[in-house]
């Protein structure tokens, strides 16, 4: 070739070439050689990558969570928690669970009372001493000791970090790795609003002589508005099962249901005997408190509980009453007078003894937890096995916080022996006092239903003490605590069936009402 284009040689148009496919090779091979790579200097910043199959299930504690993030709500930061907690865990300094370590022992949250109910005054139900407040002979006075809730309030532990989360480490089985409870979520019964149903109550407030209290049937009183028994509870992402009772009792065929517990378990227990039943008079339920241990004392205004069998289905549903759910002994049982050990970190013996012939438990606590009913009661706080002389378990909100742990662990602890056991611990029931407590004028003169559209999002329980008692567990919670929140208008009031004057129950409910729907859910989560 004697030429080329624009005069160039046919040489130089070759070493053109040939530099020219040199660079394009050097070009692709380093983007494709690893390699080459290794040449050029590190940057200033260096990511690591996580792989897929990690990157769902690695849970990094470092990163604090959103709530974590809200100082608002008063959520303290992780090294607080952990602060916090090892002061607990040194201040108890025994096992909650009759010898057998724990990781619950030593967290302790605070309760519904302080920070998660939204009106003021039920952010003092620390202080409850109404109870009972339906039946006069059983009250008492309240023992106000404002240092004390100070000291209390300045000194609330928040909530610990959750126990069910641990790092993981690259490497090994990914399995033994994982420590984090892996469930599916299923339905949050506790999201969602209160809509007008178009159906009305599963029994009648005039009926159910048979199984309920006649105080707790508004329908007796002078009360005239019942639009609050058509409300009907409507979770948000999912729908609720209706509730009947011949399809309970085929469910609960050959089992035992039973609600331990205070007042408002029983509400719910005569609550669901009517729901069951349809408030109908029913010859054939046979009452086997005998079988249970369950006997009215001499002396007593009532027995520890109830219990009624279902012939047709074998079929067991069961009332004890165990206000503070704690084991509790007379100190001396030969003095009429003596005082009584509430043993904080011990179940209450009535599980002890008969939770191998249950199937469905119910578990609550709350109201009682003040320092009137504690000296009414005279019941004296004991930890393993002696007189309490931590002041700071002293603190009631502490002390009923070790026992909700110390109760949902053991409870958690008799699982594997009984593989169809199933335990629930339900959530605090709201007070809704306005202008002072049940025995200093307090009212809630509110009959009209509010709470229509209103909507529960959160996604954790109002009750946190509730919550992470049951976490990393196989006790489940009933979460009832911020849908019942929005029903002030559901409880007893001011009305009575003697209509004499008179301070006002605003603790428990008029039934039918709010209690039947914490049965529905029950009823779907069985």
């Amino acid at each position: 070739m004697k030429g080329g284009f624009n005069g160039l040689k046919g040489k130089q148009i070759s070493l053109i070439s040939i530099v020219l496919m040199s660079t394009t090779i050097l070009m692709w091979a380093w983007e494709k050689t690893p390699l080459l790579t290794t040449l050029v200097p590190a940057e200033t910043e260096t990511r690591l990558q996580v792989s897929p199959e990690l990157r769902d299930v690695v849970v990094d504690r470092a990163v604090p969570s959103e709530q974590e993030l809200d100082v608002g709500k008063g959520v303290t930061t992780l090294a607080e928690k952990d602060a916090r907690k090892e002061e607990f865990r040194a201040g108890l300094g025994t096992t909650l669970d009759s010898g057998q370590e724990t990781h619950k022992s030593d967290q302790v949250t605070d309760h519904v009372e302080s920070n998660g109910i939204s009106s003021s005054e039920s952010k003092e139900a620390a202080n409850v001493v109404g109870e009972e407040a339906s039946n006069p002979e059983e009250r008492t006075s309240v023992d106000r000791r404002h240092g004390e809730k100070a000291e209390e309030k300045n000194s609330d532990l928040q909530k610990p970090i959750d126990p069910a989360y641990t790092n993981i480490s690259v490497g090994g089985n990914l399995e033994d790795k994982l420590t984090t409870r892996m469930e599916s979520p299923g339905c949050n019964y506790a999201k969602g609003k209160w809509v007008v149903g178009d159906k009305q109550p599963l029994y009648s407030g005039f009926g159910c002589k048979q199984w309920l209290s006649g105080p707790w049937a508004c329908r007796l009183t002078q009360r005239t508005d019942f639009a609050y028994e058509m409300l009907r509870w409507q979770p948000r992402d999912c729908q609720m099962e209706e509730f009947e009772g011949s399809k309970f009792l085929k469910r609960m065929q050959d089992k035992t249901l039973a609600f331990v517990g205070d007042s408002l378990g029983r509400q719910q227990f005569q609550s669901l005997m009517c729901m069951v039943t349809g408030g109908n008079e029913r010859k054939d339920v046979i009452d086997v408190g005998m079988e249970y241990g369950i006997a009215q004392a001499r002396g007593d205004v009532r027995p520890s509980g109830w219990a009624y069998r279902f012939p047709s289905t074998n079929t067991t549903i069961l009332y004890y009453w165990s206000a503070s759910l704690c084991d509790v002994q007379p100190i001396n049982p030969t003095d009429p007078a003596t005082d009584y050990a509430m043993h904080l970190d011990r179940p209450p013996a009535f599980l002890v003894q008969y939770l191998h012939k249950l199937d469905v438990v119910v578990l609550n606590t709350g109201h009682h937890w003040n320092r009137g009913k504690l000296k009414a009661n005279r019941w004296v706080m004991y930890v393993g096995g002696q007189p309490n002389k931590d002041r700071k378990i002293a603190m009631i909100w502490k002390a009923k916080n070790v026992t909700v742990y110390s109760v949902v662990n053991w409870v958690n602890s008799q699982l594997p022996k009984y593989p169809g056991l199933k335990v629930f611990y339900r959530s605090i029931s709201p007070r809704h006092f306005v202008g002072g407590d049940w025995n200093t004028g307090g009212s809630c003169d509110n009959t009209k239903p509010m709470s229509v559209g209103k909507e529960v999002l959160q996604d954790e329980s109002s009750d946190e003490s509730a919550a992470g008692a049951v976490k990393g567990t196989g006790v489940k919670i009933l979460d009832i605590t911020a849908l019942s929140q929005l029903r002030d208008e559901g409880h007893i009031s001011r009305f009575s069936i003697t209509a004499k004057p008179g301070m006002q129950d605003c603790l428990h409910w008029c039934l039918p009402g709010v209690p039947d729907t914490w049965n529905e859910i029950l009823f779907n989560q069985i």
